[in-house]
């Protein structure tokens, strides 16, 4: 089962928004964080995980973008089911072709 996320797409940008528009007033950006985190509901490690990720998405950080991430987890799917299909594949070879030996035989 596929868990739903808590905070809409829409809470997480105006999150990551409000810290970037305040990070000037705070002597660090994790002091920003702990102050917006809790306006948001969310503990400061979550906010700052949206904060690093939506760096990233605009490229300002180095990593794995959230739309590449979607295409791996996709491309891994799509590898299991052919892996998947390739041993079933495989089996129903076997199996056919003890079948014919089998037959030859008698």
């Amino acid at each position: 089962m596929k868990k739903l996320p808590k905070y809409s797409p829409e809470v997480r940008e105006r999150a990551v928004r409000m810290v970037q528009e305040h990070r000037g007033e705070y002597p660090s950006l994790w002091a920003a964080i702990e102050s917006i985190a809790p306006k948001i509901g969310c503990v400061p490690q979550t906010l700052h995980g949206w904060v690093r990720q939506s760096e990233i998405d605009h490229g300002v950080q180095n990593g794995v973008s959230s739309e590449e991430r979607e295409r791996i987890k996709a491309l891994e799917r799509e590898v299991k089911e052919l892996r998947r299909v390739n041993e079933i594949l495989k089996l129903a070879s076997a199996f056919f072709a003890q079948a014919e030996l089998d037959r030859r035989l008698k």
